[in-house]
């Protein structure tokens, strides 16, 4: 293609949006106009879905839920008084509890005021609250915030390490949804042990974001903890940044949330036009249908041009592949979508993995991320009218350019700064292509049978293991591997139960492993009298 048939291209499918400032380039990306016929009814089809969505359809037939993310940041749409009012009183109750922390009238009982953040959840959880943290916390925030976001002691024990004294001015916000998640679950109890062992009081520190009358829902008010915020039946956690779990602690870190959520609503409005051409949520669907073929045939590569949205690809890790990646489709059949996501930020990955994306397996697309503002003030030249922020985006449209020559596709999604209101256009577009692209292929963006599956067998694991321990101390005396597989009625789960006691084993938790580890089918295993 030559420059000038380039340039016209670049033209014609550029889509501009004024108040946000936000580009969205597709150019790079190789389809034709027979093509673009082709996918008009699928794209029809895709908009009457996400409307009916949007006006409260069951989108979510495996657990009969309405999924109304959406609704947060425009409650005029929610299709029902009750959900708008909820929406509504729960935003005024995060501002006021934030003011109320900010003024020191909410504050702990051994300092002035709170000073720092203890963010306990997992998954969307987590991510959001992350990558929004990363993106536009102030240099100095009025509370610094940290994050548990697993069940490792060991990282539990770092984070509050590194809170020290500080835990006597820590504000515990727990989030799980259910209340029984075994993460979060964890995470609090492991926290509150800690105050505990200061002689504090953990009800005095701790806030709960929780469903209503959830098990976490009944704790919290039944010990008085300081607040509890709800989380929407209808709001996944991946797609939950815009309810409590994302807006609370961003208002605590002096985040402006009005600005998230009306650039969320900007995007919303702009994703919502039936016309592929000036929707892009449609054309980022679009370009990801074409790349894999309807298949999810290549892999999606996020490349952020700004350190403070290094996050920004592990949060549309999981908003992308546990929406997309389904082992069905709606009609039952047998068809494993899904795309892989994976990135780090530019310059970095220029000297690391581009490499391969240039001269390696051709088995992805990209999508540069690029702002246009390089910092607030001025900057200084690093060569004779070159500053450091024009080495930022010629290396950016240099790497375009040269994965181009190698026939390798790019989009490119263009922002004036990172603010928060382009922050929350960003989660608006990217939710609605998600949801754009389950349409097209015919699945369910909105559960996750998958994840169930392995909390699932997880459980099993560890109903297993309370056997092998009772067993043991039962037996009184050294047992093979295989005679403990079969005294707990599990005979066929030798592999697992030989890595139960050898985890039990390392960590002095009642069992003694006899003999060469690394042959399992000669060790002996005993209760640690």
């Amino acid at each position: 293609m030559d420059a000038v048939t380039l340039w016209n291209r670049y033209q014609d499918w550029l889509y501009y949006h004024e108040g946000l400032g936000l580009f969205l380039d597709i150019s790079r990306v190789n389809f034709d106009d027979y093509f673009v016929e082709q996918m008009r009814p699928k794209f029809e089809k895709a908009f009457q879905a996400m409307a009916a969505l949007e006006a409260g359809a069951i989108a979510n037939p495996d657990e009969n839920r309405m999924v109304g993310h959406y609704w947060l940041r425009n409650p005029d749409i929610a299709p029902s008084p009750e959900i708008r009012q909820a929406i509504t009183s729960t935003l005024e109750h995060i501002k006021a509890f934030a003011r109320d922390v900010h003024a020191g009238t909410i504050k702990p009982p051994l300092a002035e005021r709170f000073t720092d953040i203890l963010s306990i959840g997992i998954g969307g959880s987590a991510l959001g609250p992350q990558f929004v943290a990363e993106a536009l916390a102030p240099v100095h925030p009025p509370l610094h915030i940290h994050f548990i976001d697993n069940t490792d002691p060991a990282g539990i024990d770092r984070v509050l390490a590194e809170l020290g004294d500080r835990l006597y001015s820590t504000l515990v916000i727990n989030i799980s949804k259910s209340g029984g998640t075994p993460e979060p679950r964890n995470g609090m109890l492991e926290v509150k042990r800690a105050y505990e062992q200061k002689g504090l009081q953990f009800a005095n520190y701790a806030i709960a974001i929780t469903t209503e009358g959830s098990k976490l829902d009944q704790l919290a008010k039944s010990e008085g903890w300081l607040a509890v915020f709800p989380m929407f039946d209808w709001v996944g956690g991946r797609t939950s940044e815009m309810s409590a779990v994302g807006l609370l602690p961003a208002a605590l870190q002096g985040i402006d949330i009005d600005a998230l959520l009306v650039g969320a609503k900007d995007m919303d409005e702009a994703t919502r036009v039936p016309d592929l051409r000036r929707n892009p949520a449609a054309l980022l669907a679009l370009c990801w249908y074409f790349t894999g073929n309807g298949r999810g045939e290549k892999d999606m590569v996020v490349l952020p041009y700004k350190d403070s949205l290094l996050l920004f690809s592990r949060y549309l890790q999981q908003l992308v592949m546990e929406s997309l990646g389904k082992e069905k489709d709606l009609d039952g059949n047998i068809v494993h979508q899904g795309i892989a996501v994976y990135g780090n930020k530019g310059t970095t990955d220029q000297h690391a993995y581009v490499q391969q994306l240039r001269d390696g397996v051709p088995n992805f697309f990209l999508t540069f991320i690029e702002v246009l503002e390089d910092r607030q003030g001025e900057s200084i030249e690093v060569e004779p009218g070159v500053t450091s922020g024009d080495y930022l985006s010629g290396l950016m449209q240099g790497t375009r350019q040269a994965l181009f020559e190698k026939q390798r596709p790019s989009i490119t999604v263009t922002i004036p700064q990172v603010n928060p209101r382009t922050v929350g256009a960003l989660i608006a577009l990217y939710d609605r292509a998600v949801g754009f692209y389950a349409s097209l292929v015919n699945i369910n963006a909105y559960h996750q049978p998958g994840v169930e599956a392995g909390k699932k067998a997880a459980a099993e694991i560890l109903d297993l293991q309370r056997k092998v321990v009772s067993v043991l101390r039962e037996a009184g005396q050294p047992l093979s591997l295989a005679d403990l597989a079969d005294k707990v009625g599990a005979p066929t789960q030798i592999e697992v139960i030989y890595k139960v006691v050898r985890h039990l084993s390392a960590n002095d938790r009642g069992v003694t492993i006899i003999g060469n580890l690394g042959q399992p089918a000669t060790l002996a295993i005993a209760a640690t009298r």
